[in-house]
């Protein structure tokens, strides 16, 4: 095994790519590479993409997760996972270079789940191989399709073939329904705990919770409930997920549970009901998709969101970019609220499910990048000097120490409801709130001015650091002594 693959994923990904290819994962890698294609810069910069697969399945009851990679990666995703409140436990298979060239490594994941599928305590289990084991090749698919009634589901999620965690959570998810959907056909399968009893659409995508109880008040007038979510919460919602008039992808990258939906038959409706004219227009496309008029749906919730708009408008020019999946979407309700939005950056791929998003913005005079890097974004963000920045983390950073107002998107705008007429009413205060600080900001600019920079960037110094007199020649006589000794007990 070369030492450049076994040292992990500072390896390079051209040679983890090889190394896979040569290790007969390339069936794999293309279903990848097609599903979630990379933009023009290789891939945005965003966590280990293996967190989004690892959330999908700590979300899920009664469903064990066992992960398979290098020390290092596991221990910053069990990390993350911990920090994100989820409280449970992650497996972890350990390896060295001699198990992994020697097949052992395979044995002891064969091993471990079958330590770990109990029926009395598991619904099913899922095995990630991260990028030293997919590189690799350690053949997940060749473990059992189930043990004593518990499902045993094998994913490669390398960093080196998806490009975010925001799409990784698809590869699960889309997983999951694959294999739910080959036992709905064979047989008889475990009824969903909650059931609409009506016709329901099933909504993709991790939404706030508040969110679809908004979309089952919009669809009643229709005769329609929304089903179980996908991502699910416990793998029987994946059969009421399935068994929908139609699925909506308001988050349009779930390429995989879209393709999954589509072999079962259902029809697929894009983008998602924010402000009055998306959501009208979403609510003709589950017409269309289901038979059912929507007249009124529409004369029921357009006025209300109408009226949600009057009382909270925004007057602010704002930037929008992320990597959940919902910036298109956030980025409407913003202009119609009174928000002007001259750029949209996303770290996810464009679909054809985002294009009604992607053109009515672009007809409001909107910028939108699909697959933007941070420096797509600061640019955007320092060229429009907006009155508030919506972003990432570092953007946010970076915009603080230009003066300018800004919002994480997933704390702070992801964590609001974004349909229907509580979506309309959820970001004019926090957007009013924000933009009222700028002038604070600039002061705390002007007076914290070089602090941290150049000669004050260390602490307790007030001149530029000098090593002490004759330092230089001290250690270098103490490199050459030091080396002198080593020979000698060498000999």
């Amino acid at each position: 095994m070369d030492g450049d693959i076994t040292s992990g994923c500072h390896g390079g990904r051209e040679t983890m790519l090889e190394a896979a290819r040569a290790a007969g994962k390339s069936q794999s890698l293309e279903r990848l590479m097609t599903d979630y294609p990379k933009g023009p810069h290789d891939q945005p910069q965003s966590m280990c993409p293996a967190f989004g697969s690892l959330r999908v399945g700590l979300r899920m009851r009664r469903t064990a997760t066992i992960l398979s990679g290098s020390a290092c990666c596991v221990y910053g995703l069990t990390f993350t996972s911990h920090f994100y409140g989820a409280k449970r436990t992650v497996g972890y298979v350990p390896f060295n270079s001699e198990s992994l060239v020697r097949g052992q490594l395979y044995e002891d994941i064969r091993n471990a789940v079958f330590e770990t599928a109990k029926p009395d305590d598991y619904d099913a289990v899922v095995v990630i191989n991260l990028c030293v084991p997919t590189a690799s090749g350690v053949p997940l698919d060749r473990l059992p399709k189930a043990i004593d009634g518990v499902r045993i589901i094998g994913i490669d999620v390398p960093g080196f073939g998806v490009p975010t965690h925001a799409e990784a959570k698809d590869v699960l998810a889309g997983a999951m329904l694959r294999y739910a959907r080959t036992e709905v056909e064979a047989g008889p399968v475990a009824r969903p705990r909650a059931q609409a009893g009506l016709p329901t659409v099933t909504l993709i995508g991790e939404l706030f919770p508040v969110d679809p109880v908004a979309v089952g008040a919009l669809l009643a007038p229709m005769g329609l409930g929304v089903g179980p979510q996908v991502p699910s919460r416990e793998w029987r919602d994946l059969y009421g997920a399935l068994d929908c008039a139609a699925a909506a992808a308001v988050h349009p990258f779930y390429t995989a549970s879209i393709r999954e939906m589509q072999a079962a038959g259902r029809p697929i409706v894009g983008s998602g009901p924010v402000g009055v004219e998306a959501t009208a227009d979403w609510l003709d496309a589950i017409a269309r998709a289901t038979g059912i008029s929507a007249d009124a749906a529409k004369a029921k919730a357009l006025p209300q969101i109408q009226a949600a708009f009057a009382a909270n408008r925004i007057d602010a020019c704002v930037t929008v970019s992320g990597y959940e999946g919902s910036e298109l979407l956030v980025a409407r309700l913003l202009i119609e609220a009174g928000a002007r939005v001259p750029y949209v950056g996303t770290a996810l791929p464009k679909t054809e499910w985002s294009e009604p998003d992607r053109a009515w913005l672009d007809a409001h005079g909107t910028h939108v990048q699909y697959r933007a890097s941070l420096e797509q974004d600061i640019a955007a963000m320092v060229d429009v000097q907006p009155d508030l920045a919506v972003g990432t983390t570092p953007l946010v950073q970076k915009a603080k120490a230009l003066g300018i107002p800004a919002l994480y998107f997933t704390n702070m705008v992801s964590a609001r409801p974004l349909f229907g007429a509580p979506g309309a009413a959820a970001l004019a205060a926090i957007v009013a709130a924000q933009t009222k600080g700028r002038e604070r900001f600039a002061r705390m600019v002007s007076f914290f001015d070089n602090v941290g920079a150049g000669e004050t960037a260390g602490y307790g110094w007030t001149a530029i650091p000098k090593d002490p007199p004759g330092s230089k020649d001290r250690y270098r006589r103490a490199r050459e002594a030091k080396a002198k000794a080593t020979q000698a007990v060498g000999t």
